[in-house]
């Protein structure tokens, strides 16, 4: 199954990634990925969808989707270094995945949140994302 990064959203202050489930008289429900527990985030929430979160480059910026898919093609069947792995292991992941990545505006904190991600929608999802017109489609 397809991972929609429409439907995964990132809440500060939130450990982890959630699935969209509903919109709530006064928030929005979601479930953990890694727990299944279901939570209502209220107007107040800093809430973003993964598919509203791009990188720096050098030429413009990156979607995750499509970062996801070059660290996967530069992983090449190896784990994705821990979000709490040393600096330099962060730096040749992305500089071999994204080698135009900027480094004034992409920090190594963004790195690890990236890393972080990747590794739990390998786990709890699909790194298999659905295209844009795969998701027109289905809401048609």
């Amino acid at each position: 199954m397809k991972t929609d990064l429409a439907r995964i959203l990132a809440v500060s202050g939130q450990h982890g990634l959630f699935r969209y489930i509903a919109q709530a008289r006064n928030g929005v429900i979601a479930e953990s990925l890694e727990t299944g527990k279901r939570t209502v985030f209220d107007a107040h929430s800093r809430i973003t969808t993964l598919a509203d979160i791009a990188i720096y480059t050098n030429e413009a910026e990156l979607k995750l989707s499509e970062v996801f898919t070059a660290i996967q093609k530069a992983l090449d069947g190896n784990a994705v270094p821990s979000s709490k792995a040393p600096e330099s292991e962060l730096v040749d992941l992305f500089t071999k995945a994204v080698p135009n990545y900027d480094a004034d505006r992409f920090h190594i904190s963004h790195m690890r949140k990236v890393a972080g991600w990747y590794s739990e929608l390998e786990k709890y999802a699909s790194l298999d994302f659905e295209t844009e017109d795969e998701q027109q489609s289905t809401e048609a």
